[in-house]
């Protein structure tokens, strides 16, 4: 009994220097003037407008043909990610409630696809963006009219790395 009150106190107290620790950090970057919301803004996504300046982009119904509209928007992605050299993205794909999920699923990966190859041949190295498929899954407006399904067939940039 003795040795498991040592082990946990011994937890215990990692647990709270290690909490000590981010605190200290805290307080020192606010000291430098350096703004901890800004970091953790950073990590943000296009959905939300805390990218860094990228915005969502989106697509036509049951297409994943970039539009004009579209491609202006990516350029200006595309420039932002040449800018910060060291950002990595994830661009997720998105798709409207009507289909099945298989299906969606499929479209909304050739969304983030187009949207990757299209920065990519705008210059931006490949291995710096990665892709996923959110089919239906996660609507960015839950309504269901046509307002809300063309909010919801998008390609969404997500900061993972600055």
């Amino acid at each position: 009994m003795t040795r498991l009150i040592r082990h946990l106190s011994v937890v215990f107290i990692a647990v709270a220097l290690a909490g000590g620790v981010g605190c200290s950090s805290k307080k020192k970057a606010d000291e430098e003037g350096v703004s901890t919301d800004a970091d953790m803004n950073a990590m943000g996504d296009s959905d939300t407008g805390q990218a860094m300046g990228m915005e969502t982009v989106n697509f036509p119904y049951d297409s994943y043909v970039l539009t004009d509209s579209a491609k202006k928007k990516l350029n200006a992605n595309g420039a932002i990610l040449k800018d910060k050299s060291s950002l990595k993205i994830q661009v997720e794909g998105h798709c409207d409630e009507r289909g099945g999920i298989q299906y969606n699923l499929a479209l909304g990966e050739k969304r983030a696809e187009a949207a990757r190859k299209y920065l990519v041949d705008q210059g931006v190295e490949g291995d710096r963006i990665t892709t996923i498929s959110f089919g239906k899954e996660r609507p960015l407006d839950k309504g269901h009219s046509e307002g809300a399904w063309s909010k919801n067939r998008r390609a969404n940039f997500v900061i993972t790395s600055r």
